[in-house]
């Protein structure tokens, strides 16, 4: 289950699905990654904070260039430039990752056996690319993990009362999976889709099902988190953070 805790007297979301790690979805208030100036002296002031709360340094903590790409690359000590790369694996305690949302689905994925996790950004080219699968197909092929032991969050994102597509792009998602069926609606003629089910029903088929999934729709809920959509074209972005202990 999700909650909301403070940090600092920042509002931060967690879940309590995973114990054993280090990890947050910021808020509004968390807010690490703007280009508005007004946002600014905030997002650092807040990144700060995680590093000194993640006992990071600051060149540790690192975010991939996204481009919503399927690409998942595997972060290393001596690495801190992941060009089109919108999954990150990390190995090590030295290092902490974050990736950035405004309506798209974050994905934490975590081997509790081999203490190893990863963050994947799954917009709709990412899930119609299946970014969430071949997340948890490289744990198994370059690391052994066993799915049955993966834990997942789905994260806040926009969800199916809010997000509608064209047909193609409804198409191309609803093939990535086995049964469709309760993943997206018609309204007046419109598809409404439900990428974080989507995505849900993606590591299911490989096997992971300890999964628990945010209620919360970034614009419903925009108050709280970003929407790229509701906030005509925002800079301002959410992130999903990763640091193992």
């Amino acid at each position: 289950m999700f909650y909301f805790e403070k940090l600092n007297g920042k509002t931060v979301m967690k879940s309590d699905l995973l114990k054993n790690v280090d990890h947050f979805f910021t808020t509004r208030e968390s807010v690490i990654k703007t280009k508005e100036e007004a946002l600014e002296n905030l997002a650092a002031e807040n990144k700060k904070m995680f590093c000194e709360v993640l006992n990071l340094e600051p060149q540790n903590f690192v975010n991939p260039s996204q481009t919503h790409s399927a690409n998942i690359e595997i972060a290393a000590p001596s690495k801190t430039s992941y060009p089109e790369c919108d999954g990150l694996i990390l190995t090590n305690k030295t290092q902490g990752i974050f990736l950035n949302f405004a309506d798209c689905t974050p994905i934490i994925i975590y081997d509790e056996k081999q203490n190893i996790g990863a963050v994947s950004h799954a917009g709709w080219r990412g899930t119609a690319g299946k970014i969430s699968s071949l997340t948890i197909q490289k744990l198994v092929r370059e690391f052994n993990s066993n799915p049955s032991d993966l834990k997942a969050l789905i994260g806040p994102a926009i969800s199916i009362c809010c997000y509608n597509v064209g047909e193609e792009v409804l198409e191309k998602l609803l093939s990535t999976i086995k049964n469709p069926e309760g993943t997206f609606e018609e309204r007046n003629g419109e598809f409404y889709v439900d990428l974080k089910e989507i995505n849900r029903r993606q590591m299911e088929e490989e096997g992971v099902l300890k999964i628990d999934v945010c209620p919360y729709c970034t614009v419903c809920d925009n108050d709280l988190f970003f929407s790229y959509r509701k906030e005509n074209g925002t800079t301002n972005r959410h992130s999903a953070i990763l640091k193992l202990k």
